[in-house]
């Protein structure tokens, strides 16, 4: 396992601050100084200011993330945020975004391999969401969502489209750009009221109010690693 990414199981920081303390000359593997191209191998001994490190067990958590509070670590200007809601033993961090405003199915874990291939495009993980706009979607508009959309960093993969009341749509993409699922009803001219995630990469939020988080099943975990 690279450096960064064993002091990053080991709690004490992201990938990205881990390369900082390391350059800082504040880690040592086998009592030898720590660098970025180290790699610790089973029975190494990975020192932080002298104290003795160890990986936290890898952890995999859905919350359902509620209005108001941010996607990320920490933040700058005090807002809550996920990382705050999910008191967990282990430093578990989100996989992807969901905006402040948007509500629903939220994984956080800190297997960071996984984590990196259900953020990737190219796996193509589905999100559903549930979707108020303003307006009521005609057939034309369902169509153009359905088959993908112009946007500025170009067209949309195919999604899919269906009417759940004359305002209220459920939208499903294999994609994860930013803020998209708000842009697609832009440019169909129905900007979003409200957005929801209903499910994510199969997860459901059955039995979980907003702000609340479970730890996934072993039978869950070894759906998303066969992905």
């Amino acid at each position: 396992m690279r450096l960064n990414a064993y002091l990053a199981r080991a709690g004490v920081a992201s990938r990205r601050g881990a390369d900082e303390l390391i350059k800082a000359g504040r880690v040592r593997v086998n009592s030898e100084p720590g660098a970025l191209n180290t790699f610790v191998e089973p029975g190494d001994r990975v020192e932080l200011d002298g104290r003795e490190l160890a990986p936290q067990r890898l952890a995999y958590v859905l919350l359902h993330k509620p209005a108001g509070v941010v996607t990320t670590a920490r933040d700058p200007h005090g807002r809550p945020t996920v990382v705050d809601l999910v008191r967990h033993e282990s430093r578990v961090v989100p996989v992807g975004r969901l905006d402040a405003d948007t509500t629903g199915a939220l994984l956080l874990t800190n297997d960071g391999p996984l984590a990196h291939r259900l953020a990737h495009p190219r796996y193509g993980v589905e999100k559903v969401y549930e979707v108020d706009v303003e307006g009521r979607p005609g057939d034309a508009a369902l169509q153009d969502l359905a088959k993908g959309v112009e946007l500025e960093d170009g067209p949309t993969a195919p999604a899919t489209a269906r009417r759940l009341a004359p305002s209220r749509l459920e939208l499903t993409l294999h994609e994860g750009r930013n803020r998209q699922v708000k842009r697609m009803l832009e440019a169909v001219g129905h900007p979003v009221r409200r957005l929801h995630r209903s499910r994510y990469a199969g997860l459901t939020l059955e039995g979980l109010e907003p702000g609340a988080w479970r730890e996934l099943e072993p039978s869950e975990v070894r759906r998303l690693q066969n992905r």
